[in-house]
């Protein structure tokens, strides 16, 4: 099993951030990934999505939406080692998900149909919440193929304003696509 800890920073910004702390942990164990996301800080101060009005998603139903990226989402991109393609994972505090595949950078965006479920849980926290994901990667992966992982994290504040989290910003401006970002090898 390879496991990594990760540490997600800002996008540089002039404005001034609430205080927040993004870290989490990663593995690979045959082709089982697990991502464990945790948001602590003054979560009063960040819009987190509300499941469909008056409808909870069943713990064990999420449901599949586009554009999570828009507001507060947890995100993930992963490539094959020396390949152009790569897929996009998105998955909201709501219960919401999305896989996306992109043939190279930013071309050929397609929903990933190899994915119809993907299950999650987001757990609240005294200080914040996490977010598990365990997904199987032999849908689009073979269990003998090294990956690289790109992992990042969409944070809306209640005033609107968006910023950028990520393990690094190789850019002049916040693009998680940057397959130089996808520095988690597994």
């Amino acid at each position: 099993m390879n496991e990594q800890t990760f540490f997600l920073q800002p996008f540089p910004s002039t404005k001034s951030l609430p205080n927040l702390k993004i870290a989490g942990n990663i593995a690979r164990n045959s082709n089982q990934l697990t991502i464990c996301y945790t948001l602590e800080g003054d979560l009063k101060e960040i819009a987190l999505a509300k499941p469909t009005e008056g409808i909870a998603p069943p713990s064990n139903t999420r449901s599949r939406k586009h554009e999570l990226w828009k507001d507060t989402c947890f995100e993930f991109f992963l490539s094959i080692k020396d390949s152009a393609r790569y897929w996009e994972f998105n998955l909201s505090p709501a219960g919401h998900w999305n896989v996306y595949r992109f043939d190279a950078y930013r071309q050929g965006m397609q929903e990933e149909t190899a994915f119809t479920i993907l299950s999650f849980n987001v757990q609240n926290q005294a200080d914040g919440l996490a977010l598990v994901l365990d997904v199987d990667l032999n849908k689009i992966v073979l269990a003998d193929q090294a990956i690289e992982v790109g992992i990042t994290t969409v944070i809306k504040h209640r005033d609107g304003e968006v910023t950028y989290w990520a393990l690094t910003h190789p850019g002049v401006q916040a693009d998680f696509h940057l397959q130089d970002s996808f520095i988690v090898k597994l």
